[in-house]
């Protein structure tokens, strides 16, 4: 047998476990813990008409047997719901409820966001925060500023605040946008819902429910996304000329165990031979890579090096 042959069906050999390692990986549950202090349910508040782990201010009102309220279909308006204390998980998944609607129609504005930031409570121009935040936000916006997108609105974007940068609302911040989607949440008949998933030194990624109960739609998912060690979960909203209601029926937070095992899809080229005698097989392989302690671009230089020449 030629020498290229024998590595070829080496190649191929090697194949079978790799797949038989991605079904036995997708096969893995992750065990969850819920987080108390990062949690909200109706009642929502106590005898003392507080919540023992939130702070709720500006224009937020509290319907105890439906939902907090951050805004009112009126203008100007701006309405906060912060955590009172630091979340420190590793990796987590914030589940939430939401409720978007109001009378007016076509024109309604302007959406709210969820906050992953060091400070808390600070009210501002973004959606009702602060500009130049650290941490992460993402903006479930229901007006179109620019004008100028290629996508429809309402659209849901994120952005990675480092304290200095600047969202951008003119331009509905898409110069800094970190990961996005078109998601009609506005009005919908059946319950709104989003879910925000981290691993840290893995991916961050967002979920959404809006066109059928129980059908859950990935909006994005970005990689090596570095969140402050410690960070306060917030809500907030704002209205102005245009207005509409902006509602937090719930929020489930829990602390994931373990990390996922990502898989690194390889694309390779096996090239055997040299000028006359080359010949080349060409396939794709997707299998699980994955070693705790390795950096992202250290774990890249190991699967690079499974190439064949």
């Amino acid at each position: 047998m030629r020498p290229f042959l024998a590595l070829v069906f080496s190649a191929w050999a090697f194949l079978p476990g790799v797949l038989a390692q991605v079904s036995s990986d997708q096969n893995n549950q992750q065990a969850a813990v819920p987080l108390r202090t990062h949690s909200l349910s109706v009642p929502f508040i106590d005898d003392d008409l507080q919540n023992r782990w939130f702070d709720f201010g500006g224009n937020a009102i509290v319907n105890t047997n439906h939902h907090i309220r951050l805004t009112g279909n009126r203008p100007s308006q701006v309405g906060f719901l912060w955590s009172r204390l630091p979340v420190t998980a590793t990796n987590f998944e914030i589940e939430f409820e939401f409720n978007v609607d109001g009378p007016t129609g076509h024109l309604y504005g302007d959406g709210f966001a969820l906050w992953l930031t060091k400070q808390r409570t600070s009210t501002g121009p973004v959606f009702g925060s602060v500009n130049q935040f650290e941490g992460l936000g993402v903006f479930f916006d229901t007006y179109d500023n620019e004008r100028a997108h290629k996508h429809t609105f309402p659209y849901i974007s994120s952005m990675l605040g480092d304290g200095i940068k600047s969202y951008d609302n003119d331009k509905d911040g898409r110069p800094t946008e970190l990961g996005g989607c078109e998601a009609d949440f506005r009005a919908r008949e059946i319950p709104t819902k989003a879910r925000l998933t981290y691993y840290k030194d893995n991916y961050l990624q967002l979920d959404v429910q809006w066109r059928e109960e129980n059908v859950w739609e990935e909006c994005f998912k970005v990689h090596d996304v570095k969140l402050p060690d410690q960070f306060y979960l917030g809500f907030t909203a704002h209205t102005g000329e245009l207005t509409d209601n902006h509602d937090i029926v719930y929020v489930t937070t829990k602390t994931l165990i373990p990390k996922p095992k990502e898989y690194i899809p390889v694309s390779r080229m096996i090239c055997i031979g040299k000028g006359r005698n080359m010949y080349k097989l060409g396939f794709f392989i997707n299998f699980c890579h994955y070693r705790p302690h390795l950096l992202p671009s250290q774990r890249k230089s190991l699967v690079d090096s499974l190439c064949l020449f």
